[in-house]
């Protein structure tokens, strides 16, 4: 038995000592992807601390693909930033406000785009391709990613165990060692997309069955308890519903209960509530590539109109 611990021994060692290394390798080259939809130039403007912005725009990809930070800059004369991550409720939107905050200069204002899904929790830690190279040893990724169905508790401690078996990752790696790609997906965290509307939505939105949220009660308190601290540490919160086609908001059966929930937060802590869901963009079926998502064309009408809105809404109150 000792000479068979004493072998293991012998050869786990120069596994370990080489884990570490691979790890630092492996994260190193994948940071510069520009694949899984660019989450990883956000990931890396985070950590390199490359962001100086006035104002942050948080969210879902209702954000990053709908707001373009450049259109707000041009019209208020601020340095602006989207932070939106693809596919996720707050939960993870919250993540990625700590790590931005700890790595970076807080912003004076934040617009939180919402919807829907906002206060919702998935189950699936989906595209979790982007934390591969951030995780190891972090605690806030852990404390916020570790309750979905993703990673191991040994994934976050133990160097290049998590690359382990992804064949999709090596393929990745590889075609970087290979293959220099220095073209941006995102600028700014925004990337418009030029497409025409899905025909197939059109037989999902006229089934009979509809979608239910599942609210999270969680998500909910930690929706309010990202204000308060927004509130204390003297950054202004504006919320944001994008617009919405018309028809896809009679798809989700108790939709009006979100509504519900968004605004009586603006109320109870005095936020200004910029609600586009029923705006003309919403009725414009050609502006949109899906029910939840507009087109490059209706992204940038919207943000036009979004920072035109957001000006007016801050002269009022300021005097």
């Amino acid at each position: 038995m000792k000479k068979f611990i004493r072998k293991l021994f012998y050869l786990m060692v120069p596994l370990l000592m080489l884990s570490y290394p691979l790890d630092i390798i492996f994260s190193s080259i994948l940071k510069e992807s520009h694949s899984f939809q660019g989450e990883y130039e956000v990931w890396n403007d985070i950590y390199n601390s490359k962001i100086d912005c006035d104002l942050a725009i948080y969210g879902s990809s209702r954000a990053w693909v709908q707001i373009d930070p450049k259109i707000i800059e041009d019209v208020l004369d601020k340095e602006v930033y989207n932070f939106g991550i693809d596919g996720h409720n707050f939960r993870l939107q919250y993540l990625r406000h700590l790590e931005y905050l700890k790595f970076n200069k807080k912003p004076n204002h934040i617009l939180l785009n919402v919807d829907v899904f906002t206060l919702e929790k998935r189950d699936d830690l989906y595209l979790q391709e982007q934390f591969l190279p951030y995780m190891l040893w972090n605690k806030n990724i852990h404390s916020y990613t570790s309750n979905y169905k993703g990673f191991s508790t040994s994934d976050y401690y133990i160097p290049f165990l998590r690359y382990m078996g992804r064949n999709s990752i090596f393929k990745e790696v590889t075609s970087k060692i290979f293959k220099s790609d220095t073209i941006q997906f995102r600028n700014k965290g925004y990337k418009g997309f030029d497409k025409k509307w899905d025909e197939s939505i059109d037989s999902l939105l006229s089934s009979e069955k509809k979608y239910n949220i599942n609210f999270h009660k969680e998500t909910i308190s930690l929706f309010e308890q990202f204000i308060n601290e927004c509130l204390k540490d003297n950054i202004n919160v504006t919320l944001v519903y994008a617009p919405e086609y018309t028809d896809g908001q009679y798809y989700v059966a108790n939709r009006e209960e979100a509504m519900t929930h968004f605004k009586e937060i603006s109320q109870k802590y005095k936020l200004t509530f910029l609600d586009y869901s029923q705006d003309d963009l919403s009725f414009r079926k050609n502006l949109f590539y899906n029910a939840s998502h507009l087109n490059r064309e209706g992204s940038q009408l919207f943000t036009r109109k979004l920072a035109q809105d957001f000006k007016q809404a801050q002269n009022l109150i300021n005097n």
